[in-house]
């Protein structure tokens, strides 16, 4: 039985992520930074050191400090837990490993319809770990959001099919295109693990979620439609009745956000190659979009951010005119790990004050 109801999380009426989400006015516009809890910080940098990447994520007190840091240092909006996409994989039992300087790698990739039968289900217990990292940090944040988050279908359907990162995804589109029926048995498969790793993040306490959907961007829009949209609505469906509100995020999407924004989520994404006044009219009225300053931007001299940041803003307040919800600030994927910490404060900084 799932306990992610409305009255299982806090309540935070203040909030100026939720409530941008939902249209109301902020006391500040909200910002937050993907993978701003990582390599760019020094105080994760000396907490990790020795310590496996995995193996950071299956330890609650560890988990739950690495996701407060950013809030401490940053003063930003919300707080994302510190976790990955392959980690419910991983906990159901698929024999996988984060390596360093490549990303994850898996042992025995999916080829076949019997390799896809043979993938473990996920259960709760599994990602018990998690749930436990959720309570400990509802308790010590406040006010401040906490956005828990999972991969979606076809984002780990590609590094199951690929074995890995992969730049042109072959193999991933070779099985959707010459077996149809596999692929969808595959992503039928993986939102079910999703829906379930979202579900504990729920029930904990997570007061909002987003799917990541990496690697959409390098579909066509039949494609996304025929093989991942139905999917990906599968997993915004499941998890709408706990009434938290969900981000959907994908890079390179710009072609996709139409299709994107029919998937359930509250907020869509965007990435740095859209302006978010065009972007609204791509997702349609009555949704939020957030973003989407360029991560190489963060190194370009105070004088170059701060100006996009202008524009941005700028952008989002004609977004919300023409009938988007709200804006919540983020970058258009996440933070580089050579990124300048102060830079990042500094953002936060102008975006509160604008």
């Amino acid at each position: 039985m799932n306990t992610d109801t409305p009255s299982s999380r806090r309540q935070l009426p203040d909030a100026p992520l939720l409530a941008a989400i939902a249209g109301r006015e902020t006391s500040r516009r909200p910002v937050w930074f993907m993978r701003q809890a990582g390599r760019s910080l020094p105080e994760y940098r000396k907490i990790r050191a020795g310590i496996g990447m995995l193996d950071s994520c299956f330890t609650p007190d560890l988990v739950a400090e690495i996701t407060l840091q950013p809030v401490r240092r940053h003063d930003v909006d919300a707080a994302i837990l510190f976790s990955d996409i392959v980690v419910p994989l991983k906990a159901a039992g698929i024999d996988l490993d984060i390596v360093a300087g490549t990303g994850p790698v898996v042992a025995n990739p999916i080829r076949s319809a019997a390799d896809v039968a043979a993938l473990p289900k996920l259960s709760a217990d599994q990602v018990e770990p998690v749930s436990q990292a959720v309570a400990l940090l509802t308790r010590e944040l406040g006010q401040t959001a906490l956005i828990g988050f999972a991969g979606a279908p076809f984002t780990l359907a590609s590094y199951l099919v690929e074995g890995g990162p992969s730049r042109n995804h072959e193999k991933t589109k070779a099985l959707m295109r010459s077996d149809p029926q596999t692929w969808h048995a595959l992503l039928v498969a993986l939102a079910d693990t999703t829906i379930t790793f979202l579900h504990a993040q729920l029930a904990a306490g997570v007061d909002a979620v987003q799917l990541f959907d990496s690697w959409a961007g390098a579909l066509s829009l039949a494609d996304y439609r025929e093989f991942v949209l139905p999917h990906s609505r599968k997993v915004f469906d499941a998890v709408t009745p706990a009434g938290a509100p969900k981000i959907h995020f994908g890079v390179g999407t710009g072609e996709l956000l139409g299709a994107m924004g029919e998937a359930g989520a509250d907020v869509v994404g965007v990435d740095w190659r859209i302006p978010l006044d065009d972007a609204v009219r791509r997702v349609g009225p009555g949704k939020a979009l957030q973003g989407n300053l360029d991560p190489a931007v963060l190194f370009a001299g105070w004088d170059a951010v701060e100006s996009e940041v202008r524009r941005i803003v700028a952008e989002a307040d004609r977004a919300v005119e023409a009938g988007a919800r709200g804006h919540v600030f983020n970058l258009g994927h996440g933070v580089l790990p050579d990124t300048d910490p102060d830079i990042l404060t500094r953002v936060v900084e102008l975006v509160h004050s604008l």
